[in-house]
């Protein structure tokens, strides 16, 4: 069981490492135009590609993007209700409570832990909450309406396209999968290198606060995750894929949205940091409890 638990964490650790000790050491990395490129071009190849691939039935897909759906819901009231009783603000703090990395760590733990099936319905969950952040998590942290910011995002066109390919029965010629596979191929290890060099340049500010919040994240992403698996009575793959997806650390995002609208983003870098770092320590209890 041990050596099940390194094969799944220890890509995820030796990549995001290697990515840290190359910002540490002052080597060049335009984190901007990595995350473009991930954003913009890897991540919808990559989803597009896994959707044209996948064996199992569209309605299936699109009813878990709904737990995806209800979990961040659940996100949102939980953390609503913790940051009014403790007086904290809520266009600081709820992004980073609402929004776990469900790309960057998310989706590589699903793959090594449950396959090509966890990658499909990981994949889900990312669509789900990337689409509330581009959205949802933009007006609360700028105040501003995003739907036009949403109509950029070329991930949204990539699942349109898919979704819409399967449910017409619509195929494309070989070619069109093995170019997208081979640049959406790119995306994972890109995330986890951006994501160690993002690690590397943050700092911890009011440790306090932001390590309560961190582990409010986890634990309520647990309770949450595994909460909806018991409600519509998951098991195997989609029970693993919602609870690991819902336990993820603070998106890396949350803290450049904060950054980008001036929202106590030395804060929400400590959330990012902590968070990750304790995911780290207890994701080999939490694989070994899912599989």
């Amino acid at each position: 069981m041990y050596e099940i638990l390194l094969n799944i964490i220890a890509p995820v650790v030796v990549t995001a490492g290697i990515g840290f000790f190359w910002a540490k050491t002052g080597r060049a990395f335009h984190t901007e135009t990595i995350t473009l490129l991930v954003t913009n071009v890897g991540s919808p190849m990559l989803i597009f590609s896994t959707l044209m691939k996948l064996n199992m039935e569209l309605g299936d897909f699109l009813e878990f993007a709904m737990f995806a759906a209800l979990s961040a819901l659940a996100f949102c009231l939980i953390g609503l209700v913790v940051l009014l009783l403790f007086r904290l603000n809520v266009r600081d703090y709820l992004p980073g409570l609402m929004f776990p990395n469900t790309g960057n760590m998310g989706l590589p733990l699903c793959l090594f832990a449950f396959g090509e099936a966890g990658l499909a319905l990981a994949i889900a969950v990312f669509t789900v909450f990337s689409t509330l952040q581009f959205t949802f998590g933009i007006w609360l942290s700028s105040g501003a309406s995003s739907l036009a910011q949403l109509f950029r995002t070329p991930l949204i066109y990539a699942v349109l396209i898919g979704l819409g390919s399967k449910a017409l029965g619509l195929s494309f010629p070989l070619w069109v999968i093995n170019s997208t596979t081979l640049v959406g191929s790119l995306t994972i290890p890109l995330m986890l290198f951006a994501l160690g060099v993002s690690l590397a340049s943050l700092s911890v500010s009011h440790i306090r606060l932001a390590t309560g919040l961190s582990i409010l994240r986890l634990v309520m992403g647990f309770a949450v995750g595994y909460g909806l698996a018991t409600l519509f009575g998951l098991e195997g793959v989609e029970r693993g894929v919602l609870i690991l997806e819902c336990t993820m650390p603070v998106a890396v995002f949350n803290y450049l949205f904060s950054l980008r609208y001036e929202r106590a983003h030395s804060h929400v870098a400590g959330m990012v940091l902590i968070s990750t770092l304790l995911s780290f320590v207890t994701l080999p209890a939490l694989l070994l409890f899912l599989l």
